[in-house]
């Protein structure tokens, strides 16, 4: 995409919707000894989620799994939209949408594998992730130079601020 495209498509972000394994993470599971699933999150990607909601971007998560490691990371960001055991995530964000009244061109969405090319087709911008399924990565608008779970998340954050004058 046309670099002045993609800017000025961010620059239209009202909420950005982002996928967990695989994006926030690195898709990897580890189960701790009592069979629990235990996820391992990038500081810097909190860190630019953080940036995001200052700068007035909703931020949301639309998962496949349940996982109360994902409730207990989104409460210490401040993430209120979690939506987790969906398969049906491009119906998922569209209802979301729906909900806090926005057009898809208000919407962006991070992804990285074929649960997600829903998601990223009815986005106004679609993100993957560098180490993303081709499937997911053929429907994003913008791939980030980083994997899943390694700063991916910041860097779509820094470019969305980036094209909204916010200090990155």
């Amino acid at each position: 995409m046309d670099p002045n495209a993609l800017r000025a498509r961010a620059r239209r972000l009202q909420l950005m919707a982002f996928d967990v394994d695989g994006v926030l993470t690195d898709g990897r599971l580890h189960y701790g000894p009592e069979g629990e699933t235990l996820k391992v999150f990038h500081v810097r990607d909190g860190q630019g989620l953080k940036k995001l909601t200052r700068a007035g971007v909703t931020l949301a998560i639309i998962t496949g799994r349940d996982s109360t490691m994902v409730a207990r990371r989104a409460e210490e960001l401040g993430i209120e939209h979690v939506i987790q055991g969906r398969d049906d995530k491009g119906e998922a964000l569209a209802a979301l949408a729906a909900e806090l009244e926005l057009p898809a061109e208000a919407v962006g969405y991070a992804g990285d594998d074929e649960p997600d090319v829903a998601a990223l087709h009815w986005a106004g911008l679609g993100f993957a992730v560098a180490d993303a399924h081709a499937s997911a990565r053929d429907a994003a608008d913008w791939i980030a130079p980083r994997n899943g779970g390694d700063g991916a998340a910041r860097a779509i954050c820094d470019l969305v601020l980036d094209a909204r004058g916010s200090a990155s």
